[in-house]
């Protein structure tokens, strides 16, 4: 998936075990759609609260913030608990929408790559972003974008 080309729609379990669909979020506007490797580890700890951190932020902008990693919906439900997320928390554990979105790799431990999907309400892809490591960079570029969106 990259940047220009349309998100398929999908629909998986939230950490609540509710049915939610990317259709669904982008009638209320645009959606950050960010892939984490693993909940309760510390880096996708450090993303994942550095996008709770900045509600007001993606608030303001109209975006919804969706988080998916191949986690079951309790260890999500209980990552949700812990860190007080705001923002439903997917669950890919076979990894079929990772396949779609081109972030799951074929082998090892951490399956998902950390990617970030900014998109539009008619789908389309307005930025990838890329960083295993670089955990702030994931909500922060997201902003950018958003801010760039409303701008034009």
């Amino acid at each position: 998936m990259e940047k220009g080309e349309l998100a398929p729609d999908f629909t998986l379990a939230d950490e609540k075990g509710d049915q939610r669909s990317l259709s669904e979020f982008l009638a209320a506007g645009p959606v950050v759609l960010f892939f984490y490797p693993a909940a309760m580890t510390t880096g996708c700890t450090a993303e994942s609260c550095h996008f709770r951190d900045l509600a007001a932020e993606f608030g303001e902008l109209g975006a919804q913030r969706l988080g998916i990693s191949p986690d079951a919906v309790a260890k999500q439900q209980e990552f949700s608990a812990k860190h007080g997320f705001d923002y439903p928390l997917l669950s890919d554990p076979d990894g079929a929408v990772a396949k779609q979105f081109g972030v799951r790799r074929r082998f090892g431990p951490l399956l998902t790559k950390r990617h970030t999907f900014v998109i539009d309400t008619d789908r389309k892809v307005l930025e990838v972003i890329k960083s295993e490591l670089k955990f702030a960079k994931h909500a922060d570029e997201a902003l950018e974008v958003l801010r760039a969106r409303k701008a034009a």
